[in-house]
């Protein structure tokens, strides 16, 4: 189906709405969306208003990334009308939504990896002199741009080379190089920590004093509350409501995604029965990311890591676990052991839950049975033989014990929202046993809902006497869920925080501060 565009007036490519009034840059009406019998969307009306910031909250799965898309071009609904000054517009491709005005910053990275990050953001649409393209004008512009939301990588380097932090700030400067009418924000905060965020919330402000309208989802309810002039709360793909956003509290807000009273959202610590030593490490290094670091988790408790991005978090853990070059020495229950792949880890009982489910956890486009038991493979299909039933017997509880929401159990892991793919994940992580369970960003893109459950899973592993370490940008979080936290600063530990001293200030200050060690008190063992 065509989408019919009007419209109403015509705004200036770098708007600016000095002491007007203007009326809306956008209107959807009654818009709808179905996949087969399946309807994921349904009758939802929205005004978007110049220079408002204008969130877009709700629970995986509650449609927000389809309405999203259906603004932007990427899909056609099955009903209802885009309104937008003036004339009739059909919107089959993003490129047409783009040349009317609206930018869209996906929360996956679409960034072509082989390329440098200057030709990525003027990919399309090279800067030029005399008829040769001009690499030194797009250096300059690409350094500048990039240095406006506190991204400082070289232009030269190759996506493939940089974080992925770097590459979600790499793409969102590629959206805002073209002056643009609405641009939508689709978790652009996922993957960034404090600081990164600051400074993009600084940007998004910025774009609203041009006159800019600003869609915005994230699931962190904290930055709506920041930033956020309107909230629409959308819950299982209808429209609940619309209301101005400084009349919700966190709370509130979260009442209205899930349509009930919700408990805490960390679960109760129990205090560790014992400080038998579980998981050992001495004297890592990762080359040119991690110097001699050194740590101990015990039975029974949740050890956090924390820093900004580039802290070396990450790849401490790609190093000992042989997913990238790196030495350490390692001990497992007070044995020596070594490890060279993540196959020998989880053969040593070692399971770990990468940071990046899309592009390192899951096979998008595969079943979800497959992707639950590609860990335990052997378990399933010893030898050369397909045993289907087990296959569909350890999905089938999987799905119950982790309360993954699926219309059927036919659908591929892309199909699922963010919340379900990264229950699958754990699944399939702990579908081998472990005994030390590392996890990366637990609830990086997931509602709170979905988080509170995600934290009730981790604490239940620490009950039955496992060892967790949880790696995460969301200070709250760790403060919320660890026994201690240790935090990076520089490829080396600044400190550790526990008890009273665990508090979001002193976190921040050792990982952002030389001095910062002496805000906290204890070892790293």
């Amino acid at each position: 189906m065509s989408v019919v565009v009007r419209l109403d007036n015509d705004i200036s490519a770098a708007p600016v709405w000095a002491g007007q009034s203007p009326g809306r840059v956008m209107r959807a009406e009654g818009l709808s969306k179905q996949y087969g019998a399946v309807t994921v969307l349904s009758d939802i009306t929205l005004d978007i208003m110049p220079a408002e910031v204008h969130a877009i909250i709700g629970e995986n799965g509650a449609g927000k990334s389809t309405f999203m898309r259906l603004l932007s071009g990427y899909v056609e609904p099955t009903k209802g009308t885009l309104t937008m000054a003036g004339r009739h517009v059909t919107f089959t491709k993003p490129d047409q939504a783009q040349a009317a005005g609206i930018a869209l910053v996906h929360q996956e990275i679409l960034l072509a990896d082989a390329l440098t990050v200057a030709d990525n953001l003027f990919l399309n649409r090279e800067l030029s002199k005399g008829g040769i393209i001009d690499d030194a004008a797009m250096h300059r512009v690409a350094t500048a741009k990039l240095a406006e939301i506190g991204c400082y990588v070289s232009p030269n380097a190759l996506v493939r080379d940089v974080s992925l932090a770097d590459r979600q700030l790499v793409q969102i400067t590629r959206a805002l190089l073209d002056h643009h009418k609405v641009v939508i924000f689709d978790e652009p905060t996922a993957v960034l920590t404090g600081g990164e965020v600051e400074r993009l919330l600084d940007v998004i402000l910025q774009l609203k004093a041009r006159g800019i309208a600003i869609l915005y989802i994230s699931h962190r309810l904290d930055e709506v509350q920041r930033v956020a002039d309107k909230v629409t709360v959308l819950r299982d793909g209808k429209m609940i409501g619309t209301y101005p956003g400084h009349t919700l509290s966190q709370m509130d807000m979260a009442r209205l995604m899930v349509g009930r009273e919700l408990t805490a959202l960390y679960p109760e610590k129990l205090a560790a029965q014992t400080r038998e030593a579980m998981f050992s490490v001495r004297d890592a290094s990762v080359p040119g990311f991690v110097k001699d670091v050194s740590f101990t988790v015990h039975k029974g408790e949740i050890l956090g890591f924390a820093g900004m991005i580039g802290a070396g978090r990450t790849e401490l853990f790609e190093g000992i676990l042989g997913l990238r070059p790196g030495t350490a020495r390692i001990e497992l229950n007070g044995s020596p052991i070594e490890i060279r792949s993540q196959r020998e880890a989880i053969d040593a009982g070692i399971g770990y839950l990468t940071e990046d489910r899309k592009g390192k956890g899951l096979l998008l486009r595969d079943r979800l049975a497959p992707n639950l038991t590609l860990s335990a493979l052997v378990s399933f299909h010893p030898g050369l033989l397909l045993r289907r039933r087990p296959e569909v017997e350890a999905l089938s509880e999987a799905v119950s014990k982790y309360d993954i929401r699926l219309k059927t159990m036919n659908v591929s892991a892309g199909q699922l929202s963010g919340g379900n793919q990264q229950k699958l994940l754990l699944a399939k992580v702990l579908s081998t046993n472990p005994s030390v369970v590392i996890i990366d960003e637990p609830t990086r893109g997931v509602d709170i809902a979905n988080k509170a459950q995600i934290y009730a899973f981790i604490q239940e592993l620490v009950d039955q006497g496992k060892a967790c370490i949880v790696i995460s940008s969301e200070m709250q979080e760790l403060v919320g869920i660890c026994d201690r936290v240790l935090v990076m600063r520089e490829g080396r530990i600044s400190g550790e925080v526990s008890g009273e001293t665990m508090t979001e200030s002193n976190i921040a200050l050792l990982a952002t501060s030389e001095k910062g060690h002496h805000a906290a008190q204890g070892g790293t063992t």
